[in-house]
């Protein structure tokens, strides 16, 4: 077993899922993250494909399926409530616009930090201020006053990267806004709400609900479309009054949903917006999941990148005895085609809902093979090697003290 020391930045789904397999592979792993504990809620995400066999390597196939939200299918439905369309959770073997396997963010969180808890080093309310590599590592100073040094250290603090920022440079050099935004929160199920998702569209703009694992309770949706987004993404009443003002005269349950903004416990808004990068690593620091690739929500797979990514970027670097050009160089050739192949999905997604207009790019066809192909691509167009020869405790290591835990 090696040793190597990892610090991972970000506690969400890459950060975790990256602590699993470093773990396995025989690194010592601490994980900071910046606020006090776990978030709960967000969206729904799913793992289609590639990213249900990583899930069966981590053993975590029967922990994911009892959190998942159970949603049967879609139903698109018109101002009156009348169903126009229907997608079902088997559609194309459990991969189609309804994953088989599709979990609340905070919920899949809680699956990943469970699973790590006892075999990695969890710092919550803290963060990366400074750091100084040379040849043989990476000099931390944390916000705290924590003062470490690591072999190696990962990005995996999403779209907003502070790390990224820090090593690679600002953010309006690597994030691609698309032209849309989401929110999502939960509301009360006084909607009669069952294993269906609704989706309501209008002038561009969305309204949906969908069920979750608390049948009293359900997961507002909304999206509308904004050239420039300027909203700090920790300003939350900033946020709460862009989405009132954009939806405003949206018809269906739209103000009965909104009603209940300022009593939800988990708002969240956010640009759709992709991360394009040359290089995912700089020395001995990479990235990882959105703060390197974000594909945005409108691709469906940002969280299948994260976990590919992360079994990827540990098999990768166990393989190349934790020298880290070597296990960064061979971690971003693998994955370069699964992400670009994402990302266009993303692109074409995010087009397909703007406002038709004369300077306006004609609204993609879906019907055709091509698209079908970049769909395979996209949910199955990457190699996951089964890394023979590398250790692999393929078991949790022993508790260690934590420096805290939700």
């Amino acid at each position: 077993m090696s040793g190597t020391r990892v610090l991972v930045a970000g506690a969400s789904i890459a950060g975790p899922a990256l602590a699993h397999w470093l773990r396995r592979r025989g690194a010592e792993v601490t994980v900071v993250e910046r606020v006090p504990e776990l978030r709960p809620g967000g969206q729904a995400v799913d793992a289609r494909g590639v990213t249900k066999e990583v899930i069966r390597r981590m053993g975590l196939d029967a922990a994911v399926r009892a959190a998942c939200t159970e949603t049967a299918g879609a139903h698109t439905v018109d101002v009156d409530g009348n169903v126009l369309e229907t997608y079902r959770a088997d559609d194309d073997g459990g991969d189609g616009y309804i994953s088989e396997i599709e979990i609340l963010r905070g919920d899949l969180s809680q699956v990943l930090y469970d699973d790590t808890r006892d075999g990695v080093e969890y710092v919550f309310g803290d963060r990366i201020a400074e750091l100084t590599q040379d040849a043989d590592g990476v000099d931390v100073a944390f916000a705290g006053g924590d003062r470490r040094r690591f072999e190696l250290v990962v990005g995996a603090d999403g779209l907003h990267s502070a790390l990224r920022a820090m090593v690679f440079g600002p953010r309006e050099r690597f994030v691609r806004h698309l032209g849309h935004v989401l929110a999502f929160y939960s509301v009360p199920n006084e909607f009669g709400l069952d294993r269906w998702l609704i989706d309501y569209q209008e002038s561009g703009r969305s309204a949906g609900l969908r069920p979750i694992q608390d049948a009293t309770r359900a997961m507002a949706m909304f999206s509308f479309p904004l050239r420039d987004f300027d909203v700090d993404y920790r300003d939350v009443a900033a946020q709460k009054r862009l989405l009132r003002e954009r939806m405003a005269g949206m018809g269906w349950l739209t103000p009965r949903i909104l009603a209940h903004l300022d009593d939800t416990p988990d708002f969240y808004l956010d640009q759709v917006a992709q991360v394009v990068m040359d290089r995912w690593s700089s020395g001995r620091v990479a990235l990882l999941g959105d703060a390197a690739f974000s594909s945005s929500p409108m691709s469906g797979q940002g969280t299948g990148l994260a976990l590919v990514g992360a079994y990827l970027l540990a098999g990768e670097l166990a393989a190349a005895g934790w020298d880290p050009e070597a296990g960064f160089a061979r971690y971003e050739a693998r994955m370069r085609s699964f992400v670009e192949a994402n990302q266009e999905i993303a692109q074409l997604n995010a087009r397909s809902r703007d406002v038709p207009g004369p300077d306006a790019e004609p609204s993609p066809d879906f019907t055709g093979e091509w698209f079908s192909e970049l769909v395979e691509r996209a949910i199955n167009g990457v190699e996951l090697p089964d890394y023979t020869g590398v250790p692999d405790s393929g078991a949790t290591a022993g508790p260690i003290t934590l420096s805290a835990k939700p």
